[in-house]
Order: structure tokens, then sequence, then C-alpha cells
């Protein structure tokens, strides 16, 4: 379980191919050592297993589906990539909870700057979007974010500066893609409500 709040970033220093994946590795200053290995880390909110760990150095495999349920089927040397340990006991959660199961892979349509701000729109799928409340939260790229504005193929959320200078949304253009994760709760409780009809 993660909370969807980043204090680290990772530059993605080498992709190796495999036969049914690949094997990324993420050079990152984050705290972790070799007795964490075997510990989930959400990458760009995918939640991943860290298989080694070597001069700052993460190595993480990535099964053929995860890459295509992802936005990591376009991954790059050099990307930056949003980085979240998993949660301890009793420790605050500040953001709300994420299991690093990616529901969609969605465009960015706009940002607009407001003051030192922006407003990112990302486009949504019609199936996805009855999730979707206004002032709930969403997870993108691993980052907690509240929805701001729910629109007919779209949403919009507002980014702080505080958050844009430790995240990698700081750098999204028009066009890229993202990682979104629906809040579980908005999952189970429609699923809930379907379900006693």
């Amino acid at each position: 379980m993660f909370n969807g709040i980043i204090f680290n970033q990772g530059k993605i220093s080498k992709i190796v191919k495999r036969d049914k994946g690949i094997n990324i590795f993420i050079k990152s200053s984050i705290k972790v050592n070799n007795k964490n290995l075997g510990i989930s880390v959400a990458c760009d909110g995918v939640c991943l297993t860290l298989i080694s760990y070597k001069n700052k150095t993460l190595e993480f495999y990535l099964s053929n589906e995860t890459i295509m349920k992802s936005k990591f089927k376009n991954i790059k040397l050099g990307s930056i990539i949003n980085l979240e340990l998993p949660l301890k006991y009793k420790q605050n959660i500040s953001g709300h909870i994420c299991q690093g199961h990616v529901d969609t892979v969605s465009k960015t349509i706009s940002i607009r700057k407001i003051d030192k701000s922006k407003i990112y729109e990302f486009k949504i799928e019609s199936k996805l979007k009855k999730f979707l409340v206004e002032k709930a939260s969403i997870l993108i790229n691993g980052v907690s974010l509240t929805i701001a504005k729910i629109k007919k193929n779209s949403f919009e959320i507002w980014v702080i500066p505080h958050t844009l200078k430790l995240t990698n949304l700081y750098y999204l253009k028009k066009n890229d893609l993202v990682n979104i994760e629906i809040d579980i709760l908005s999952k189970y409780v429609k699923k809930f409500l379907n379900e006693k009809k």
C-alpha cells in the first residue's frame, strides 16, 4: 500500500529487454539497501518489486502485461520516475490509500498556468468516468491529487508549486501519457451499489 505522497524521483539509466518483459534500472537517492530486496516500490504509480540495488541504482522487472497496461510501454532512457516506498505501520497518510494497480493510461489534453500553479486536463474513458467525483482523490503517475473538475470526456486537477517541485508532473507536456489509478473506495462503493440493485 502507498499514499501517493512523493518525496523521491529517479532517472531511467538502463533498459534490458526480455522475452516476456523488460528490466529497468532507476538511478535515485531514495533510501534503500540490499536488505530491502523484495519490497514493493511505486514507480510512477505502478507497484514493482525491487530485485537488485547497487550504486544507488534500483532494478525492477516488468512483465508484458504490466508494460501494456501502463505508460511504461513508451519508456525511454532518461525518463524521470516518481518513486514511493510502501507505507509503514503508524506512518501518516497524507494522501489516500493507493494500491499501485494502474486502471488506465491517459493522455494530457492541456496544461494551463495559474500564478505559480498548473491546471492539467486528462482524457478519461467513459467506463471509468463513472468512478470520478469532484473533490475526490485520484492517483496520477503515483501522485495523490484532488479532482478539481469533471468534463464530458476529461477531468482537471490543480497542482500547487510544492507538488510540481517534488514530482515529474513538472515535466509533463501536452499529449504526454500518465498512469492513472482510480480511488479504490470509489471502485468498491460503485461495485457494491451495482450488486445491490
